[in-house]
């Protein structure tokens, strides 16, 4: 009898002893190949990490890449540097008091929104008014970045033309001393300059990028009441850009949204659904100086206090708001209450309707005194004094002092007196006579940019048109508001670099040339061929429907 055979386990075939199918056999390996490939890229990653070099190489490698304007942020990094240890622990301008007060104290201020007071707010338990600095000179640094990428990245610059349109903002003088001064002017043009940058460097905009946009423009507004400015321009040029309407809802719901929120604070405490009583008292310094109540035809008796004859006028606008002798202080009550600023806003439009020609007047001469080649003293003395970097030992404003200061000691846990500390103050003095932007220089950008749009006139405008109309509207909005201030003219050149860029960007020029020579640039001047960046580098998508294309 024949012994029976038995078969090793491992040569038993699966299940009950039928070969497993073909289709099985070949999804096991294919599985193996995935599970070996997948093993096979996380080692590659873990030898790239290992082999990647250190930071210091990295920025080697990139300083190798982009030499000129490295070179100019190391500088600009050191000046900042020198900032912080010759003025000690920050600089002070008179409304510092109120953004401190506030930090103290969190209340919707009837004079100005509190953007800036949260920032302060945020940062209160380090109790540093040297990080406060700090925070605003890497913001100044960062512009810079941001600029320089925009034109080299976007708008294929080359390397030098780049970097010269970030050094305004990276090595003029009174950018730095701003960036020193606890006050709102760094975080406003921060964000201003990072909404435009971030529209201008998609072609599409998705859902995340229009909240962000939003939330940098709504900020921008609760910064400065003229943040509202940012976020009509936003609005316009995504609509002139035809982009989809739904991102543009959700830009605007995460613009408005919070300052509606803010609003509602601001009845909770004031009992008025608004961000701010000045608008009306701003308005009313700007006609101090020009109103003839002879020519306004029935006036309200509620208002005849407001009016001054030619004689009895202050020497400056300004006078109206702040001198103890304004015809405001005639009123009873706080100055910045409801009542007096309904009353200056309603005395002031009538001024206006009654003297359009004087109203111009006085709004163009100090518009056009952005653009004088030599800085002169304006307003005045103490005021022009605080945009400077200076000598004295104690430093803290006027106001400030006259006023108690106790808010300022607990913020900062000592002493809040700058303190002057030479050879580095000396030198920043001697900087700062030298190395800043004329104004002239500020309207030669404007023309510039003015060129790059009209070159691109087909096309509305091009990329340039965004920030040359916001950067034109927050020079004009002051002198159409308020009165000419230096600060006021800063914001403004981030905005304006980055529209004399994009007027040398690839695309602009090609439609230059074949505007001058039809016939030798392959196309007529009105089908000039469109040109990204995206899509000369291979990058883009190749598709240009209609209402999501921003930047041509």
């Amino acid at each position: 009898m024949r012994p029976a055979t038995t078969t090793p386990h491992a040569e038993r075939p699966p299940g009950d002893g039928r070969p497993a199918p073909a289709g099985r056999v070949a999804a096991a390996r294919w599985w193996a190949r995935v599970r070996l490939g997948a093993l096979r890229l996380r080692l590659e990653a873990r030898l790239a990490t290992a082999l990647e070099p250190p930071l210091g190489g990295r920025l080697r490698a990139r300083a190798r890449r982009h030499p000129i304007f490295m070179a100019m942020l190391a500088v600009a990094a050191l000046l900042r540097l020198v900032a912080m240890i010759g003025y000690q622990p920050a600089l002070f301008f008179n409304d510092s008091y109120d953004y401190i007060q506030v930090a103290m104290r969190p209340a919707p201020h009837p004079l100005r929104p509190d953007g800036y007071a949260f920032v302060l707010l945020i940062l209160r338990p380090f109790h540093s008014f040297a990080l406060v600095t700090t925070v605003q000179h890497l913001m100044g640094l960062a512009m810079g970045v941001m600029i320089y990428a925009l034109a080299r990245r976007r708008f294929r610059l080359p390397g030098w033309g780049a970097a010269l349109a970030a050094a305004p903002v990276l090595l003029d003088a009174y950018q730095i001393q701003l960036e020193h001064l606890i006050l709102s002017d760094t975080l406003f043009t921060f964000l201003a300059v990072s909404a435009v940058c971030l529209l201008l460097w998609h072609d599409r905009l998705t859902w995340r990028l229009a909240t962000a946009l939003g939330l940098l423009a709504g900020m921008a507004w609760l910064t400065r009441s003229v943040g509202l400015l940012v976020l009509l321009c936003l609005l316009a040029f995504m609509i002139i850009r035809r982009v989809d309407r739904r991102m543009i809802l959700v830009m605007l719901a995460a613009a408005v949204l919070p300052v509606i929120a803010y609003m509602g604070w601001y009845k909770i405490d004031h009992g008025k659904f608004a961000m701010t009583e000045s608008n009306g008292i701003f308005l009313y310094a700007r006609v101090y100086k020009f109103a003839d109540c002879h020519k306004i035809k029935n006036l309200p008796v509620e208002e005849m206090p407001l009016c001054t004859e030619l004689v009895n006028r202050l020497p400056n606008s300004q006078d109206g708001i702040w001198n103890a002798g304004s015809p405001l202080a005639r009123y009873t009550g706080k100055k910045f209450s409801p009542e007096t600023n309904q009353t200056a806003n309603d005395f002031s439009k009538r001024v206006i309707m009654a003297q359009p020609g004087d109203y111009g007047r006085v709004v163009a001469k100090d518009f056009l005194r952005v653009f004088a080649w030599d800085r002169t003293v304006f307003p005045d003395r103490a005021t022009y004094g605080q945009y400077e970097f200076g000598t004295r030992r104690s430093a803290l404003p006027k106001w400030m002092q006259d006023t108690h200061v106790e808010e300022a000691v607990a913020y900062e846990h000592g002493r809040v007196t700058p303190r002057a500390v030479d050879p580095f103050a000396g030198f920043l003095r001697v900087y700062q006579d030298f190395f800043y932007l004329r104004g002239t220089m500020v309207g030669v950008l404007l023309l510039i940019g003015l060129a790059g749009i009209g070159a691109m006139w087909r096309r509305l405008g091009g990329g340039a048109l965004l920030p040359w109309t916001l950067a034109t509207g927050l020079l004009l909005a002051p002198a159409a508001t308020a009165e000419f201030d230096y600060r006021y003219v800063l914001p403004a050149v981030p905005l304006a670099c980055v529209a004399a860029a994009i007027a040398f960007s690839p695309d602009v020029r090609l439609r230059l040339r074949a505007t001058r020579r039809p016939g030798r640039s392959g196309a007529p001047a009105d089908i000039a061929p469109d040109i990204t960046p995206d899509t000369a580098s291979g990058s883009g998508t190749g598709d240009d429907r209609p209402g999501e294309v921003l930047v041509p």
